[in-house]
């Protein structure tokens, strides 16, 4: 514990980089996600071919790769300010994760049963209407557990961004080292800091499907 109280500034820095990647990641996730997911189950087929080819690209695609195009590509095309590598970092992130969290959304949409789409559809109620008002809030208590094992995984994936100068609580350790700190104590208060920060999502789950829990 020393070494976090003797040096509270980096590990400051290095949990806030964490946070800042996980947040904007996930919000970006959700927003893509959401909109992809959406294309994926559109009865128009450009879209779902579209939204077909965006998810098992980036999908299949190594997250390091992701980060590498994100880092190296990306300012070669759009002007982006130097230093800028926790933004791209955040990009990176959020547009690997969508893929999963469009997966997880397209899922619970097919558990919905097709006849009722189709009775509202009957009804005269167009596709986002049926998404919105009959689909959607009946999904969402199935997804939420697999949805919080996808943000999960993009807590743990913030450490791959370590590799590209962002600080985070990925390369916390090599700081450490170069000021003489033991290594091994280091990586056990990292593994300390994300059980805590992973048990904090899950109570978050557990609230959420409190909530969204049917009432039988």
């Amino acid at each position: 514990m020393n070494q976090i109280f003797d040096y509270p500034d980096l590990w400051g820095q290095a949990l806030w980089g964490t946070v800042v990647l996980f947040v904007g990641g996930g919000l970006i996730a959700l927003v893509l996600g959401f909109v992809v997911a959406a294309m994926r189950v559109s009865p128009v087929p450009i879209a779902r071919a579209v939204g077909a080819v965006y998810v098992n690209w980036i999908r299949n695609t190594p997250l390091t790769l992701v980060l590498f195009f994100f880092a190296f590509c990306v300012p070669l095309l759009v002007d982006v300010p130097r230093g800028s590598f926790l933004l791209l970092a955040v990009c990176g992130l959020g547009v690997y994760t969508a893929t999963y969290v469009a997966e997880t959304i397209r899922s619970g949409i097919n558990t919905v049963p097709v006849g009722q789409a189709e009775a509202a559809r009957a009804l005269g109620l167009g596709f986002g209407q049926v998404m919105s008002l009959i689909v959607l809030p009946q999904a969402t208590r199935s997804v939420i557990p697999p949805m919080m094992s996808v943000f999960i995984a993009l807590l743990k994936n913030t450490t791959v961004a370590a590799g590209f100068s962002v600080v985070n609580l990925g390369n916390i350790r090599a700081t450490m080292s170069e000021n003489g700190e033991n290594q091994l104590v280091t990586i056990l208060l990292v593994m300390v800091v994300f059980v805590i920060l992973v048990l904090l999502l899950a109570a978050l789950q557990n609230a959420a499907e409190k909530k969204w829990k049917v009432v039988r």
